[in-house]
């Protein structure tokens, strides 16, 4: 059965536009605020294509060694194309603001489905943190530079926490414009570059040898997909604007494979742009002698001083919109558990006439702040030191929150082959089941190589305490979650029964109602 408020929560021209939901106005997001491309534009955003490229690529590039970046985008691509025909498929079944946690509830139980919600707001959340450190190093940097004043890195990072935290609180349709034009800047900048370093390569030439299967060798490979994969994050997020689309059976898969094809290819092209910009056999030393910067340098040199300096400053709004994307993510996850019962109450009613998750708005940006002022207070280090920001918050947290990720794209697998074997429909869906599982089992691999090695993710020894305490903060979430979802089974088995449903549930209790 097709579930959730598209169908329930439409305007009604008797109440002059109010939301008839089965609890109310404010227990339902508005229907109908989303089209194909605002969905795609918001989805897209969480995926910070100048971030990535300035930020993730030469990390993957220096730390890790591996050359063949552009093969891993195209490899990654592969597996999330297989993992998305069932989490596609389950959508279309499936419509509730909680995505992933929702769709692991319907298959493999309300304990496992809040396990996977409790990670789920920690993955999120995390990958938001890492965020709001690296935004505020670069505004920190380009104060120093533009204006000769020096701004501690964590002053910018609180301001965004603060004006993050009021454009969650409108409407999602103001928020998707603002970071469709950011996107579209950002996209833009990078395919400028990718056309002035393929117009001017180094003395290799156009060498395609970072497709070469051998340069996916070494103990690096491993860490690297982890970290790659996390340049992906921002696909599986269009289920949860599903209550907000006017047709979600239809715009969801749509965006997700739109969102993973434009991903896998843009990031494939920009990743082998820079090893013709530099050579592949000069790649890696210029990543590890340049770090963040290799892109700058690279611009520097093909596109002038004047582009970078715009890149710099595009730079920082790319993260800004991948800021309020996260931001939105996190406050519909929250709604989602409040109107289930797995956060207090007050977190599933919506704001006023916004129809904003207001509640889960306020708590992201409450604890954020918690966060920033954290490591503010640990950083002894001069305003030019990345240490703090970039190399502890950004990448500690970055590296948690895809692990996060992993972990719940592999429990969703396995939720989609369950869901359909229970409906009956294994022999129909058999193709969507079997791509599920060659894809849960990659997903699985790379869930295991990123915590054997996660010691290389954060830039400790192998001796370091960090190396396992990081990853065990999803392990605590998870089972923190499994906790719950048992205690609910046995004090509250209606409510344990409600987890995953949505605004069936509340259908369901109207119709119980009225029976009585």
């Amino acid at each position: 059965m097709t579930t959730g408020s598209s169908s329930t929560s439409r305007p009604a021209a008797a109440d002059g536009g109010a939301i008839p939901t089965f609890k109310g106005q404010e227990r339902a997001l508005r229907a109908d605020r989303l089209g194909t491309t605002g969905l795609l534009l918001s989805v897209l955003a969480a995926t910070a294509p100048l971030m990535v490229v300035a930020g993730v690529m030469p990390t993957t590039f220096g730390v890790m060694g591996v050359v063949g970046q552009p093969l891993l985008f195209v490899v990654l691509g592969v597996v999330l194309v297989l993992f998305s025909f069932g989490y596609a498929e389950m959508s279309r079944h499936v419509h509730n603001a909680g995505a992933f946690y929702a769709y692991i509830s319907r298959g493999l139980g309300g304990t496992a489905g809040a396990a996977a919600a409790a990670v789920a707001l920690v993955a999120y959340s995390a990958l938001q943190f890492g965020i709001y450190g690296i935004f505020g190093f670069e505004v920190s940097g380009l104060f120093a530079t533009y204006l000769d004043v020096q701004v501690a890195w964590w002053i910018p990072a609180l301001a965004a926490v603060l004006v993050v935290g009021a454009l969650g609180w409108l409407k999602i349709d103001v928020n998707a414009r603002v970071l469709g034009v950011l996107l579209l800047i950002e996209v833009a900048l990078v395919v400028i570059f990718d056309v002035a370093a393929v117009a001017d390569p180094a003395k290799e030439g156009l060498s395609l040898h970072s497709f070469n299967p051998d340069t996916l060798t070494g103990a690096g490979v491993g860490t690297a997909l982890c970290f790659c994969l996390a340049a992906f994050t921002g696909f599986e997020q269009a289920p949860v604007y599903a209550e907000e689309t006017s047709r979600p059976h239809v715009l969801v898969p749509r965006v997700m494979f739109l969102a993973i094809g434009f991903v896998a290819v843009f990031f494939a092209v920009s990743s082998w742009a820079m090893t013709v910009a530099a050579g592949p056999s000069q790649i890696v030393p210029a990543a590890q002698k340049q770090s963040a910067g290799l892109l700058f340098w690279l611009t520097e040199s093909l596109l002038g001083h004047t582009f970078t300096d715009v890149l710099h400053v595009l730079f920082v709004t790319g993260m800004f919109a991948a800021m309020l994307s996260f931001h939105n993510v996190v406050a519909r996850y929250a709604f989602a558990m409040g109107r289930e019962g797995l956060l207090p109450a007050a977190f599933g009613r919506t704001t006023g006439t916004s129809g904003a998750p207001g509640t889960g708005s306020l708590l992201q940006s409450a604890v954020s702040a918690v966060i920033v002022i954290a490591f503010a207070v640990a950083d002894d280090k001069p305003n030019g030191d990345p240490t703090a920001p970039v190399l502890h918050l950004f990448t500690w947290f970055g590296s948690v929150g895809a692990l996060g990720v992993t972990v719940l794209m592999v429990a969703a697998s396995a939720s989609v082959i369950v869901f359909f074997a229970r409906r009956g429909s294994a022999r129909a869906q058999a193709w969507r089941l079997a791509t599920s599982a060659v894809a849960g089992l990659a997903l699985l691999a790379i869930a295991a190589y990123t915590v054997k090695d996660f010691d290389v993710l954060v830039g400790t020894g192998p001796d370091s305490e960090l190396g396992w305490l990081l990853p065990a903060i999803i392990g605590v979430a998870l089972l923190l979650g499994l906790a719950q979802g048992l205690l609910l089974r046995s004090r509250k088995p209606e409510a344990h029964a409600r987890i995953g449903l949505g605004n069936e549930a509340f259908r369901l209790e109207k119709a119980a109602e009225s029976t009585a």
